[in-house]
């Protein structure tokens, strides 16, 4: 096992950057327009990258390959061109231990690896790293999803611990890196009117809700065996639910963030442990979204309609700490929804009284912070009185718009793996917890003890869901 002591800090080191699978499309798209845009705000020096694939490209075809990338972000400036000048590819089947060691020796200053692979590949790598020695201060990036499940989580857990230490491993959720995610500890942390409300005694119920009008999108291979459930709620959206719902804390450095998320996720279980009633599944028919027509999920080539893969999947929980017991917490994921709807909302209690002689209904004050796909938003429904009788109260709704980010997601992951910053990074436990948390509505779900429904593309999903006696439903 290797250790350093520039965790936390960026680290004045000579550094290698090498991606495994560095001819795919993960490489292309997301990882190398990612780190052009790092590269642009020159805060990373003395970086040299490495491509790896079992594909028999050149430096030249690489070069290329990583000068194009560049170019979609537009990438310039000092650092960007030392990269392009300096950056080589070595041709290596990473589940080849003499292949792999060969790689690796080739490479120099601390290093960072960069599992661009499918996860049962990154496994064997990671058991054929087992057998070579990795230099001090090695970090490890591995793409989500870890493991299948809570056991092979743990376990996969076991077998990295063994490469470098828990907090050389980046579990990357590039999703959690957005800065529209990240906007939640500002409006979290940084609003003493927000804050003190946000508790049981105030608040009534909270959605974290991921609706998209996108349907597969060249995925099927991958979704169909996967399905909302695994895909968004457990890898991104509970993580979305964690940041939220976890304690104030004294600092966004080392391991309090991910502290502070791991015991949301400890407390959080299915509401009253009954997946039957406080969970539903259901896939996209045919329809039409935004002019476009759209064939049934089951008639979408390269899907097993047999398989019963959910496109919506829904969940009600529970948060069992002083501040979230007895709300309800609804976390949503679909696609092929005609109204995309991407967000964190608080929906707050009644007020205690409304004056007697002022007419019309208060509607509930809810908070919304956007997350991705959606506008960045920030949003506060109130109650007004108002602009024509002063006695009759009139809703409003307050709005402002979060700035963009200075990176890209993928900017701010590699960020975090070459500086050493872990509040970026899902931690071991936290990936494990996430399974258990799932796994309940998983076992009903392929039990058939949840039937699976059906939407048309381009509606609004699945009929509302008002479970009788549950707070916080049936809005």
């Amino acid at each position: 096992m290797t250790s350093d002591s520039t965790t936390g800090a960026n680290s004045s080191r000579d550094q290698t950057l090498v991606i495994l699978g560095a001819s795919g499309d993960l490489t292309a798209r997301l990882l190398l327009p990612g780190l052009g845009a790092l590269l642009s705000t020159g805060g990373v020096d003395k970086l040299q990258l490495v491509g790896s694939a079992v594909e028999g490209w050149d430096d030249d075809r690489w070069r290329s390959q990583v000068t194009e990338s560049f170019a979609t972000v537009d990438a310039r400036g000092p650092q960007v061109e030392a990269v392009v000048a300096t950056t080589r590819y070595v041709t290596a089947d990473a589940t080849d231990e003499n292949d792999l060691r060969a790689l690796l020796d080739s490479c120099s200053g601390q290093l960072i690896i960069y599992f661009a692979l499918p996860p049962a590949v990154t496994e064997k790598v990671c058991r054929v790293l087992t057998g070579v020695d990795l230099p001090e201060g090695t970090r490890l990036a591995i793409e989500k999803p870890f493991g299948s499940d809570a056991e092979s989580a743990a376990a996969l857990n076991e077998l990295v611990t063994q490469l470098v230490p828990e907090d050389h491993v980046h579990r990357i959720d590039h999703f959690v890196a957005m800065s529209t995610v990240l906007n939640i500890l500002g409006v979290r942390f940084a609003n003493r009117m927000i804050e003190p409300l946000l508790n049981n005694q105030h608040v009534h119920s909270v959605d974290v809700i991921f609706d998209e009008s996108l349907t597969l999108e060249g995925r099927a291979a991958f979704y169909d065996g996967t399905g909302a459930l695994a895909d968004m709620i457990q890898s991104h959206l509970l993580e979305v639910l964690s940041l939220f719902a976890m304690e104030p804390v004294p600092s966004l450095h080392g391991d309090a963030v991910r502290d502070g998320k791991a015991q949301i996720l400890r407390a959080t279980r299915i509401w009253d442990d009954d997946p039957i009633r406080y969970s539903r599944r259901a896939r996209y028919t045919a329809g039409e979204i935004d002019g476009r027509q759209v064939p049934s999920f089951v008639d979408e080539k390269g899907i097993d309609g047999s398989r019963n893969t959910e496109t919506f999947a829904e969940l009600v929980l529970a948060v069992d700490t002083w501040r979230w017991s007895g709300v309800p917490f609804r976390v949503r994921s679909g696609k092929a929804l005609g109204s995309p709807r991407t967000e964190v909302t608080v929906t707050f209690k009644p007020p205690q009284q409304v004056p007697v002689g002022m007419t019309g209904s208060p509607q509930p004050n809810r908070l919304h912070i956007g997350i991705p796909l959606g506008a960045n938003t920030f949003g506060l429904d109130v109650n007004i009185s108002g602009p024509g009788d002063s006695f009759e109260i009139d809703p409003v709704s307050l709005s402002g718009e979060f700035g963009a980010g200075m990176l890209p997601p993928y900017g701010q992951v590699l960020r975090g793996v070459i500086e050493g910053i872990p509040p970026l990074s899902v931690r071991g436990d936290m990936a494990v917890q996430c399974w258990r948390i799932i796994e309940p509505v998983r076992e009903a779900w392929r039990e058939n003890r949840v039937p699976i429904g059906e939407y048309a593309a381009g509606s609004t999903g699945p009929d509302g869901w008002a479970p009788t006696g549950l707070p916080g439903q049936g809005e």
